[in-house]
C-alpha cells in the first residue's frame, strides 16, 4: 500500500508561494561578489514567514532548524542564514520596494478580466510602533505621535490587495490617495471604487472616474451651511445615492484589515524606520499569500 502524502502546512504553503513569487521579481544574488549561500528570494521568504509568524529574525530561523519540510520549501536543507543576514537583507532600501512590486503582481492575478465588474474598496490603517496599545495609551494620558500608515485597495469580492502605499501617521488619508489608484489602475478596471469620508474630494473623483475609468463612490466629509456641496461628483453624493450604489460594501477593505491584525498582529517590533515600513509590507504580503 502506498503512504499517503502528507498534507502541507498553511505555513509551509506560505513559503512555497514566497519564494515562487520572488523569483520573478529577484535576482539570485544581489552581487557577482557575494559568497552565493542563499538566494535573495530565499532570503525575502524567511522574512515574510518572519512576518507571517510574529516572531524574531533568530526565532524564524529556529523555527526553521526544526522543520525539514519548511526548510526543503525553501531550499535549505543544508545551511542557514545567521539572523544578522536576514537582519541587513531587510534594512536595504530595495527591500521594500521588491515587497510592493510581489503585492502589486498579486493585484494584477486577482484583476484578471473574468473580475472586471468587482467592485474595489479603499482605506487605510495604523500599526503601532510600540508594543503599548493604543487603548493603553489613551488610558495613560499619551499621545500617539506616530505610527505606520498602511492605506490600500482591496477588491470586495476576493478581498485580495489591488494596490499599497505605506506611509507614517497622522496624515490626510487623501495624500496617499492618488498613489494608490495609480497603482491599482495597472491591476484591474473595477466597476465601483468605495471609500470613506477620510478620501472626500473633487479630485479624486475625478481621478477615479476619468483616469481610472471606475465609478467612484465616496461618502462626503463637511457640507456648506445650507446643506450643498460644492463639486460635480461631491454634489451628487447623496444618503439616496450612496445607497442606491451599494455603499455598504465598503465593508471589504474593514474585513481585510480585522483579518490583517488578527492574523498579523498590528505591531511591529523593528528598529529602523526603513524596517519599520518593510516589515509592515511583509505582514500585507504574508497574509495575502495565506489567503
Amino acid at each position: 500500500m502506498s503512504e499517503k502524502v502528507a498534507k502541507k502546512t498553511t505555513v509551509e504553503r506560505v513559503a512555497e508561494l514566497a519564494m515562487k513569487l520572488g523569483g520573478r521579481h529577484l535576482a539570485d544574488y544581489g552581487s557577482t561578489r557575494s559568497r552565493h549561500d542563499f538566494t535573495q528570494r530565499q532570503l525575502m521568504a524567511c522574512l515574510i514567514l518572519r512576518a507571517y509568524l510574529k516572531t524574531t529574525y533568530r526565532g524564524v530561523l529556529e523555527l526553521l532548524a526544526v522543520s525539514p519540510n519548511l526548510r526543503a520549501a525553501l531550499g535549505m536543507q543544508d545551511k542557514l542564514p545567521h539572523y544578522t543576514t536576514l537582519q541587513k537583507f531587510s534594512a536595504r532600501s530595495r527591500v521594500l520596494a521588491i515587497a510592493d512590486a510581489m503585492i502589486r503582481t498579486i493585484g494584477r492575478a486577482a484583476g484578471e478580466p473574468k473580475f472586471a465588474q468587482t467592485a474595489a474598496a479603499m482605506d487605510a490603517t495604523g500599526m503601532e510602533t510600540t508594543t503599548a496599545s493604543a487603548h493603553f495609551q489613551s488610558r495613560a494620558g499619551r499621545t500617539r505621535r506616530k505610527w505606520v500608515k498602511v492605506s490600500t485597495i482591496v477588491l470586495c469580492g476576493s478581498l485580495l490587495p489591488l494596490s499599497l502605499v505605506l506611509d507614517w501617521g497622522p496624515g490626510n488619508d487623501k495624500s496617499q490617495a492618488k498613489e494608490l489608484m495609480t497603482k491599482a489602475s495597472a491591476a484591474t478596471l473595477p466597476a465601483k471604487l468605495y471609500a470613506d469620508a477620510g478620501y472626500d474630494a473633487e479630485w479624486v473623483h475625478d481621478q477615479c472616474r476619468l483616469d481610472w475609468g471606475a465609478e467612484s463612490v465616496i461618502k462626503p466629509a463637511k457640507q456648506r451651511a445650507d446643506g450643498t456641496r460644492s463639486g460635480f461628483w461631491r454634489s451628487r453624493m447623496s444618503e439616496s445615492y450612496l445607497e442606491r450604489k451599494g455603499y455598504g460594501s465598503r465593508w471589504a477593505v474593514e474585513s481585510f484589515f480585522s483579518g490583517l491584525k488578527r492574523t498579523m498582529g498590528s505591531t511591529l517590533t523593528s528598529r529602523k524606520p526603513s524596517q519599520l515600513l518593510a516589515e509592515a509590507a511583509f505582514k500585507v504580503l504574508a497574509y495575502t499569500l495565506r489567503r
